[in-house]
């Protein structure tokens, strides 16, 4: 009895190893050639796992991606989608700009930008650390603003040693509002938010608390708060605070623009 043949897979019977059909990915422009048809032409795009093919004359025709299925250069073989390529993952930093890898901080500009205490500093960096360092800017603490006048004349502003100041409790009558209207140089950008201290400016839900609560006046506001809330006294309140922060999501949105700002305005190269 003969053997039953197949021109594809070889001699069943007798044992011999089927031919391999070989695997080719069907790039864009591949000229293929359906050997039932006879309908040659280019690959044009893939849809639902079909091939769409289009001939010299411009008609296209839809073919299954079936095994052996087609012909390249005479020989049958069994075409296979190209893998598509991930978008390439972008990283970002704690404010959300995307962050720069491999690259050394920038030697430190002339300009500077101002905050009003340690913890105000602490936090820039959190959030910000990154951005600063990839474009050479150094956050310093005032302790307080009382003296802002003098200490920008002390500092000198100028086109190229541009300065950023950040102010808290920066609202219609307050004395901080009174301390920067006594700042007028076009080299100087203040900005502020309207919290009474950096603290407030980190959302509660990020802490677990319901709200920030309310300081009788006469009371310092760190130690009321931490009174309130059971959180010993304010280096432990702090510690609870600078943990809570991982990004600018963490932080309400007239802190994270006045600091954005900031950071324009210092890192603007004179013309």
């Amino acid at each position: 009895m003969a053997g039953v043949r197949s021109h594809d897979y070889g001699d069943i019977l007798s044992g011999k190893p089927r031919r391999q059909i070989p695997e080719v990915v069907a790039e864009t422009g591949l000229v293929v050639e359906d050997p039932a048809s006879g309908f040659c032409g280019a690959v044009v795009r893939f849809e639902y796992g079909n091939v769409v093919v289009e001939d010299r004359h411009g008609r296209r025709r839809l073919f299954p991606l079936a095994p052996a299925g087609f012909l390249v250069d005479g020989r049958a073989v069994t075409l296979v989608r190209p893998q598509q390529q991930g978008a390439p993952k972008v990283t970002r930093s704690a404010s959300g700009s995307t962050r720069v890898e491999g690259v050394r901080a920038r030697t430190a500009r002339a300009s500077r930008i101002w905050v009003e205490g340690v913890h105000d500093a602490e936090l820039v960096e959190i959030v910000w650390g990154h951005d600063l360092r990839v474009e050479g800017v150094v956050v310093e603490p005032l302790e307080g603003v009382d003296n802002l006048a003098e200490r920008v004349a002390e500092f000198g502003p100028a086109p190229h040693r541009r300065l950023g100041v950040l102010v808290d409790h920066l609202v219609s009558g307050s004395k901080e509002s009174r301390i920067v209207e006594s700042v007028d140089s076009a080299h100087v950008l203040v900005t502020g938010h309207p919290y009474v201290d950096i603290w407030e400016a980190v959302k509660p839900s990020v802490l677990g608390i319901g709200g920030w609560p309310r300081v009788p006046r006469g009371v310092a506001w760190k130690d009321g708060v931490c009174a309130a809330l059971g959180w010993g006294d304010p280096v432990e309140g702090w510690r609870r605070v600078r943990a809570a922060v991982s990004g600018f999501r963490d932080l309400e949105s007239p802190l994270v623009g006045a600091v954005e700002r900031l950071i324009d305005f210092v890192t603007i190269d004179p013309e």
